[in-house]
């Protein structure tokens, strides 16, 4: 999540409470592992999207086990 402003060590403050909507950074859970990405949806399709080209979308499908486990409100970058 380098391009996002995230980047390895920081401290992420996430709000559970909040609803996960397009465009939000979320932590969500994909097949039971946790992932920081930018969530893209729209009517036809749901996608998690890493701020770095070096990694793929995650594409979510009805076959997919993903839940938002909270959106991130701030960083704390660590020194």
């Amino acid at each position: 999540m380098r391009d996002a402003g995230i980047n390895h060590g920081d401290i992420l403050v996430v709000d559970r409470s909040l609803e996960a909507t397009n465009g939000k950074i979320i932590i969500g859970i994909v097949n039971g592992d946790l992932t920081v990405k930018r969530l893209l949806q729209n009517d036809t399709s749901c996608k998690l999207v890493a701020e770095n080209p070096d990694y793929p979308a995650v594409e979510i499908t009805k076959d997919t086990d993903f839940s938002v486990w909270g959106v991130v409100t701030s960083v704390i970058h660590q020194f």
